[in-house]
């Protein structure tokens, strides 16, 4: 079922109201199933009000088609990290003639399990030696490649301009993003939801509280394994 946000945009751009760049640019995104920040719903329905005569509340998405964004997420373990539990078995209660066996038994699988861990050690660092490396000379690792990342479309903006905000996430779940003014102020934020593939994008509007002066706007990218920034100036 289509998004009824796209036909209150359609219906603004038809009368000439609001601003024709971004809704055109809200338009493809509903068009291409991206994704619609509320900020951008709450624009559209602030026109809609005003100029179309919804009643307040219309145009909204339904709950089944948008997924409701928790405000607090409590991002799980790191990928990639490893839990070891060692689970001892206690046997049953035995007669006390049987008492010194069970302590032999207990004992030999102890010490079988110390040399299984001390065994496997040693493979796994071996296996992490490249084969051509000399003898005594510790390995570089390359950098992840699948690492967080974070992109803007272009490398300024003026006030009013909508910011296209994209990247790649190596954890599936959510990415929040903010963007902090000169003054490290908060000027804005949002929680996005990681695609199947991996990737996620949104937009922002360059303006309102946190967008008084020029100057060089810091975004950035978290989630649950790790972080990523970038900057773009703002002429104002």
């Amino acid at each position: 079922m289509a998004d009824p946000l796209l036909d209150d945009v359609r219906e603004l751009l038809d009368k000439e109201k609001g601003d024709e760049r971004i809704l055109k640019q809200i338009c493809r995104a509903c068009e291409n199933g991206e994704v619609i920040s509320n900020y951008e719903r709450n624009y559209v329905r602030k026109l809609a009000e005003k100029h179309l005569g919804r009643m307040p509340g219309i145009g909204k998405p339904k709950t089944s088609e948008e997924p409701v964004i928790p405000d607090v997420i409590v991002p799980g373990p790191a990928p990639g990290a490893r839990n070891a539990e060692t689970v001892i078995s206690r046997p049953p209660p035995a007669s006390k003639p049987a008492a010194k066996n069970t302590k032999v038994m207990v004992g030999i699988a102890l010490a079988a399990l110390a040399i299984i861990i001390s065994v496997a050690i040693s493979l796994n660092g071996a296996a992490d030696m490249p084969p051509d490396a000399p003898p005594g000379n510790t390995p570089v690792v390359p950098p992840s490649a699948t690492a967080l990342s974070l992109q803007t479309d272009l490398s300024s903006y003026q006030k009013g301009d909508l910011i296209s905000i994209s990247g790649k996430s190596p954890v599936s779940g959510f990415v929040n993003l903010s963007i902090t003014n000169p003054g490290n102020q908060l000027a804005w934020s949002e929680q996005v939801t990681v695609k199947a593939d991996g990737r996620y994008s949104t937009l922002a509007i360059a303006g309102g509280s946190g967008w008084e002066g020029p100057g060089t706007f810091t975004i950035t990218a978290k989630n649950g394994s790790g972080s990523a920034s970038s900057s773009f100036s703002f002429t104002g």
